[in-house]
C-alpha cells in the first residue's frame, strides 16, 4: 500500500502536480495515463526517490519492496542467463528455471541466454531490465512503457503475466489495449491533478469529459446569475424600497465562488490529405525475395496484391522481416528477386521512426512540413503544425532541439502536408500518448486510401485491419480477415503460452526422492491445497482489509481534526486547540498501532501464501515429468 499525499512538483515555471493525493490498496494495479510531458515518469522517480517533491509526502509500509525497471544499463554478469538469476530473492537462487521462463516469454531464444548482456541490441538489454524486475523480490512492480521494444506476442505474455500478479501494480504505457488488459483502476493526471477511477481507460476519460462538461455548464450558469445580480444592483441600490432586496443580492454575490474557464487542453488534431486516383489496386508484389546475407533469405517468395482501400497489418515477432517488408514496398530496399508493380496514380508515403535522421537539423518545424506540401502553403504548413501540437513559436523550433517524440510529430506533419493514397506505417505509435494513439487511428480510419502498416498496438489490429501479413516463425502468410477472426482460428504458433512464474523457497534439495503421483492423483492434491490455502488466507485478507479501512477512516478523522484546529486557531479559541490537538494525537498513535499491525499481518500472509505457492509448484513440476 502506497499514500500520497499533498505531493506537488514544478520544474522552473512549469507546474506538473498540485498537492495531488492517492492511494493504491493492495492488489490494485494500476495504470496511470495523462499526456506526455505532464509528469508520470516524474512520479515514478519519486515514489522510488529518484526525485524528491517540492511538498507533499509519499508514505509505505516499511520493508516494502518496489520493483523499477532502471533506464540506465548496468550489466555485471557474464550471461544474458546469470544477469537475470542475480535479481532472484535470496532464497531462490537456485531457481534459474523461473528466469528462463520469463526471459523466454520476453522473447529470448535459449541461445541468447549463454550471450554477454553487452553483445545483445538495446531494445533486448531493455527487455534484459525488465525480465530482473518480474523475477524479482517485489511487493509492487512500477512499469513504465513496458511494452517498449517488445514484440506482440512478448506483449501478450507480459499482459498474461501482470494480470496473474498478486502484488501491487503501477503501469505506464501508450497501448491503450494493453493497459485496458491488465489494470483494476486508472490513475489520471489532468490538470496537474489526479484522479483515480475503478475501470479501465474508457470509464476514466467517459468520466472526466462529463465532469468537464459540467463544470463548463455550470460556470456558464453562474456568470449569467453574477452577471444579472449586478445589473440588479446598480439599477436599484439608489431606491430605498428595495434596499432590501439589493443587500440579499449583494450577500449572495459575494459567497458566488468565481469559477476559472478551464485551461484548453490541445489534442492531435488532423486528417491526411487525399490524393484522387483511378487505380483498382495500390501495389502488386510477386514472388518477392530478399536477404542481407547470402544464402539466408528474410524474405521468400511473397505475393500479394493491395487494393486501392486496403487495410493491410504486417505483425509478427520481432526480427523476422516486418520492418524489411515495408522498406521494400517503399522502394528504400532492391528486391532480390521479383517485383512489385505501382500505378503511376499511386502517391506513398513512408513513415519509419529512423527517419527521423531526414530532417534537417537547421530547419524549423515550419520548415520540414512546409517542405513536403507542393503548394508550399505557409498558413496550411502553420495549420498543419498546430495540428502536430506545435503551437505559436514552437513551430519555429529548430529540429535539432526536439525530443525524438517531437521529431516524430514532425515526420506525420510531413506526410499530412503531402497529398497521399497509400500509407506505409512502420509502428508510428512508439512515440505517440494515449490520446495521440487515439487520434491517429481515426485519422487512418478516415483516410480514402490503402494503408500497409506494421504494428503490435493489438486495439489498431481490432479497429482496423481487414487483411494481415503474418510472419509466424519462419513463414510469411497473408490472412483474409480481420485480427480477432486470426486469433479466434488461426492464433499465434510460437506463442509462449506460459502462466506468471510463482516466487517460492527453492526445490527439493539433490537426491532426495520426490513422490509420484498419478495425473487423477495431481488433480486431487492441487484441489486440496487451493481449498486449504482458501480456508488459511481468506481470514487474513478480510483482516487486513479490515485494518486498511480502520486506517482509511482514522485518516478522514485527521483530516477533519486539522481542519478544525485551523478554524480554532483563527478564532483564538485556546480551550478547543488543546482539544483538538489531544483528539489528533490519539488518531496518529491509533494509525500507528494499525500500520505496525498491517505490516505483522502482511508479513504472516505473505509467508503462509509462499508456503502454499511452494506446494504447488512442486506438484506442477512433478506434472511436467509425467
Amino acid at each position: 500500500m502506497i499514500v500520497v499525499d499533498n505531493l506537488s512538483k514544478s520544474y522552473g515555471k512549469q507546474a506538473l502536480f498540485d498537492s495531488i493525493a492517492f492511494k493504491v490498496n493492495r492488489r490494485e494495479r494500476v495504470g496511470v495515463v495523462g499526456r506526455n510531458g505532464h509528469g508520470k515518469t516524474t512520479l515514478f522517480r519519486m515514489i522510488v526517490g529518484e526525485e524528491e517533491p517540492d511538498a507533499g509526502t509519499i508514505t509505505r509500509p516499511r520493508k516494502y519492496r518496489v520493483g523499477y525497471v532502471e533506464q540506465r544499463v548496468r550489466f555485471t554478469e557474464p550471461t544474458v542467463l546469470a544477469e537475470g538469476c542475480k535479481a532472484l530473492p535470496h532464497d531462490a537462487e537456485s531457481e534459474a528455471w523461473r528466469v528462463e521462463k520469463v526471459l523466454s516469454g520476453l522473447g529470448f531464444d535459449a541461445a541468447d541466454l549463454e550471450k554477454r548482456p553487452s553483445e545483445l541490441s538495446g531494445g533486448y538489454q531493455v527487455r534484459l531490465n525488465l525480465a530482473k524486475a518480474l523475477v524479482g523480490d517485489y511487493q509492487m512492480l512500477l512499469l513504465d512503457e513496458p511494452s517498449n521494444y517488445l514484440d506482440i506476442t512478448s506483449i501478450r505474455w507480459l499482459e498474461r503475466f501482470l494480470t496473474a500478479w498478486t502484488g501491487e501494480l503501477m503501469l505506464i504505457t501508450h497501448d491503450r489495449s494493453f493497459m485496458d488488459s491488465v489494470v483494476t483502476h486508472v490513475l489520471g493526471i489532468h490538470r496537474r491533478k489526479v484522479r483515480k477511477v475503478e475501470g479501465d481507460t474508457g470509464k476514466y476519460y467517459e468520466q472526466i469529459a462529463a465532469e468537464e462538461e459540467i463544470y463548463e455548464k455550470t460556470r456558464v450558469n453562474d456568470e449569467r446569475k453574477m452577471k444579472e445580480m449586478e445589473l440588479f444592483i446598480t439599477r436599484f441600490r439608489a431606491k430605498a424600497r428595495l434596499g432590501g432586496l439589493v443587500q440579499s443580492r449583494v450577500k449572495s454575490l459575494e459567497k458566488m465562488e468565481k469559477r476559472e474557464k478551464l485551461e484548453e487542453i490541445k489534442n492531435l488534431e488532423f486528417a491526411f490529405a487525399e490524393k484522387a486516383g483511378h487505380h483498382k489496386y495500390a501495389l502488386d508484389v510477386r514472388d518477392l525475395s530478399f536477404a542481407y546475407a547470402p544464402g539466408r533469405p528474410l524474405i521468400r517468395r511473397f505475393t500479394i496484391s493491395i487494393g486501392a482501400k486496403d487495410r493491410v497489418f504486417v505483425i509478427g515477432r520481432n526480427g523476422r522481416g516486418k520492418t524489411t517488408l515495408l522498406r521494400l514496398l517503399a522502394g528504400d530496399l532492391e528486391p532480390l528477386t521479383g517485383r512489385i508493380d505501382m500505378p503511376q496514380s499511386v502517391a506513398p508515403g513512408y513513415f519509419e521512426q529512423t527517419h527521423i535522421s531526414t530532417l534537417a537539423e537547421g530547419n524549423t518545424v515550419l520548415d520540414e512540413i512546409a517542405s513536403a506540401d507542393p503548394e508550399g502553403d505557409p498558413k496550411r504548413a502553420r495549420f498543419i503544425a498546430g495540428g502536430m501540437m506545435f503551437e505559436g513559436d514552437d513551430a519555429l523550433k529548430r529540429i535539432k532541439v526536439l525530443s525524438g517524440g517531437e521529431k516524430s510529430r514532425v515526420l506525420l506533419g510531413r506526410l499530412i502536408a503531402a497529398p497521399l493514397n497509400l500509407l506505409l506505417l512502420d509502428e508510428p505509435t512508439n512515440h505517440l500518448d494515449i490520446e495521440s494513439n487515439d487520434a491517429l487511428l481515426e485519422a487512418i480510419d478516415a483516410f480514402d486510401g490503402a494503408v500497409v502498416m506494421v504494428t503490435h498496438n493489438e486495439m489498431f489490429l481490432h479497429a482496423l485491419a481487414d487483411r494481415l501479413v503474418v510472419f509466424d516463425n519462419d513463414d510469411i502468410v497473408v490472412y483474409e480477415g480481420g485480427y480477432q477472426r486470426f486469433l479466434d482460428k488461426v492464433g499465434w504458433r510460437d506463442e509462449l503460452m506460459q502462466g506468471p512464474v510463482p516466487a517460492g523457497p527453492p526445490p527439493s534439495a539433490p537426491g532426495e526422492e520426490r513422490p509420484k503421483w498419478t495425473p487423477k492423483e495431481l488433480r486431487r492434491l492441487r484441489s486440496e491445497i487451493v481449498a486449504e490455502r482458501s480456508r488459511a488466507l481468506r481470514p487474513l485478507e478480510a483482516r487486513l482489509a479490515g485494518i486498511e479501512k480502520s486506517v482509511e477512516a482514522h485518516e478522514a478523522s485527521l483530516r477533519e481534526l486539522n481542519a478544525a484546529l485551523v478554524k480554532a486557531s483563527e478564532g483564538r479559541q485556546g480551550a478547543r486547540v488543546v482539544e483538538v490537538s489531544k483528539a489528533m494525537h490519539a488518531a496518529k498513535k491509533a494509525i500507528d498501532a494499525l500500520l505496525d499491525e498491517l505490516e505483522k499481518t502482511t508479513a504472516e500472509y505473505e509467508a503462509r501464501k509462499a508456503g502454499f505457492d511452494a506446494r504447488m509448484r512442486d506438484l506442477d513440476e512433478e506434472g511436467s515429468t509425467l
